[in-house]
């Protein structure tokens, strides 16, 4: 049953996400503001395929942890579920995105139309230089900053470094950062094809503000990051009795 309803969702999804690029063509010739409401209702339709035809939900809890205005927001990165959900429960948030995304036919103009941070992997240190300037730009302007620290897609139970992308928005932009859990991958897996009922769970955690040294903040948000999704994977296993 599992299968039928991942291979559903799957043909569903890509369907959905093809008429929803057709829909939104007119939001490209408008200002940003009319396309963060499309975006929201575009996700928002995602997260309901996901919940109605595979059973995933969700429940965000910590969100007094989210300070007033702008931060930037440091999340686990398990499955392509937080890559929809982030933006959505961040209303008009921007992305640290990889600057090729921008190039897919059609979907890639609408990251730009979001004004998202996108990063050239391969330019090195001007790589960096490039997203704190783009990164300040989308903080003035009273927006919140999404990045994943660790890059790529990490498995439950998996270590993977945290990049020090995250460091240099950290210090060069005197912001703080609210770094987030979630347990995504217990049910939408990074390279899985079926898709398990639950609920994943988003946790805001307690914000790290500015000032800190370089290599202490890197080592705190690991810590809070790494502490917390422990955690909450493991009410799932208990929960499940594996």
């Amino acid at each position: 049953m599992i299968a039928i309803r991942s291979f559903l969702f799957l043909i569903l999804f890509y369907v959905y996400m093809a008429m929803m690029c057709i829909i939104g063509l007119p939001f490209l010739l408008l200002p940003r503001k009319f396309m963060r409401h499309m975006a929201k209702f575009w996700l928002g339709g995602c997260l309901v395929l996901t919940k109605y035809v595979v059973g995933i939900n969700y429940r965000v809890i910590g969100q007094e942890n989210l300070p007033e205005g702008s931060v930037i927001i440091a999340a686990k990165h398990q499955s392509a579920w937080e890559t929809l959900a982030m933006h959505y429960l961040n209303f008009d948030s921007a992305y640290v995105l990889k600057k090729e995304l921008l190039s897919i036919p059609l979907f890639g103009r609408y990251l730009s139309k979001m004004n998202c941070v996108a990063v050239d992997r391969k330019a090195g240190a001007s790589a960096l230089k490039e997203m704190v300037t783009q990164s300040r730009i989308v903080l003035d302007n009273n927006r919140s900053l999404v990045i994943f620290p660790q890059g790529t897609r990490t498995a439950p139970g998996e270590d993977r470094p945290y990049h020090p992308g995250i460091a240099g928005l950290y210090t060069q932009n005197n912001t703080a950062v609210v770094p987030v859990a979630l347990n995504s991958g217990q049910f939408w897996g990074r390279n899985a094809f079926k898709k398990v009922p639950g609920t994943i769970t988003v946790e805001y955690l307690e914000p790290i503000e500015p000032g800190l040294p370089r290599r202490e903040f890197m080592n705190l948000l690991k810590e809070r990051i790494e502490t917390a999704n422990k955690r909450i994977e493991d009410d799932v296993i208990q929960e499940r009795g594996f």
